[in-house]
């Protein structure tokens, strides 16, 4: 387990943050930005959590193994398989974690109103909030690929599947707290002009 007794330590004030393994990079590094990232979208699940927690709880059930799982997905990143060996196992994210956000999605899903057009983010408190979380994991989704493309690092071919299926459920949780899509609100493309 972690143990945190001291919040401050000085050590970053020179810019930098120490990752998983020791090894010291600057806090604007791609790698620190994407499970940062990934931080950010876990407290935007937070806050949506906050509007479902009374109306919607199978779905805030969902979103409280997700919150645990992008823990798991940040300490994933913030360990690099760099191929040298640890003293521990490190945290990985694994197949058995987006298997089972996919059968969240299947059974929300199922209930759900046909799409009939592009849906804008809002309808619901709950729905707002949840697509709020979608468009969060989905940056962080676009800045582990862009750390994958890097030859010098590694990021767990699982943990990219899992952050896709992530943004996938809080498009379709989103829709299912909007009464299952029959309150969404949709996109009438040059409704303006």
């Amino acid at each position: 387990m972690v143990k945190l007794n001291k919040i401050y330590t000085r050590t970053g004030d020179d810019g930098t943050t120490g990752l998983g393994t020791g090894e010291r990079r600057l806090k604007s590094d791609l790698r620190v930005d994407a499970y940062g990232t990934v931080d950010e979208a876990n407290a935007c699940i937070g806050m949506a959590r906050i509007h479902t927690a009374a109306g919607h709880p199978a779905i805030d059930a969902m979103l409280s193994r997700i919150q645990n799982d992008l823990f798991d997905l940040g300490a994933d990143l913030a360990v690099p398989d760099d191929g040298k060996p640890l003293e521990y196992a490190p945290l990985r994210i694994v197949a058995a974690q987006t298997d089972r956000v996919e059968q969240d999605i299947d059974a929300l899903n199922k209930d759900l109103q046909p799409l009939r057009s592009f849906v804008l983010n809002g309808g619901t408190p709950a729905a707002a909030a949840l697509h709020l979380a979608r468009t969060v994991a989905r940056r962080a989704e676009r800045l582990m690929v862009a750390l994958a493309q890097d030859p010098a690092e590694h990021v767990n071919r699982e943990a990219l599947k899992y952050i896709n299926r992530v943004s996938d459920f809080l498009f379709v949780a989103a829709r299912a707290v909007n009464d299952n899509g029959k309150a969404d609100v949709l996109w009438v493309p040059g409704k303006n002009r």
